[in-house]
């Protein structure tokens, strides 16, 4: 990845970030021009073949991550913070990083879990998520967003965290090699 669309994708994480730690809320005056810069900057420094992967990279985190937004477990400002960061990194980064924002998100919620002292109810709703998903059945609205007393973590704090250290872990090569 061009160090310039790193460096982008590590600012809009950023302020994404921040402002889902401080407001829960992800807001469309980032993201979407946050995908549109993606899709230039990438178009820019890579040609065709830069939009493509852009434009790859955005559909792919619309296609992997629109069923947790259906099932109201993933907030429509993460989705769309994720379709920008594809259009930033293309297909194959973009796993890298909701794949390492999944175990971050983990840590995060293990951590709030065992703060708050729910872990027991946190394995009852855990259980109904699981029959709901073999079944073939929605969870009721107690284990999903819509509840006002679930324990929820910012997914978007937790996806910026891990394109930050991504970041930081590519310019740590670029210096040492």
């Amino acid at each position: 990845m061009k160090p310039v669309i790193l460096a982008g994708a590590v600012a809009l994480a950023l302020i994404a970030g921040w402002t889902d730690l401080r407001s829960r809320r992800i807001p469309n005056w980032l993201t979407v021009p946050g995908l549109v810069i993606g899709m230039v900057a990438n178009t820019v420094l890579g040609g065709w073949s830069g939009l493509r992967d852009s434009l790859l990279g955005a559909g792919l985190a619309m296609a992997l991550l629109l069923p947790f937004w259906l099932l109201r477990s993933l907030g429509a400002g993460d989705l769309k913070f994720a379709v920008a960061l594809g259009a930033y990194t293309g297909p194959g980064r973009l796993v890298d990083i909701l794949l390492a924002s999944v175990f971050v998100a983990g840590a995060m919620a293990l951590a709030l879990v065992i703060y708050k002292r729910r872990f027991l109810q946190t394995m009852r709703n855990i259980g109904h998520i699981l029959i709901s998903l073999v079944t073939f059945r929605l969870p009721g609205s107690h284990v999903t967003l819509d509840n006002p007393d679930a324990l929820t973590i910012p997914k978007g704090v937790a996806m910026a965290f891990t394109v930050v250290l991504y970041g930081m872990a590519h310019l740590w090569k670029l210096r040492h090699v």
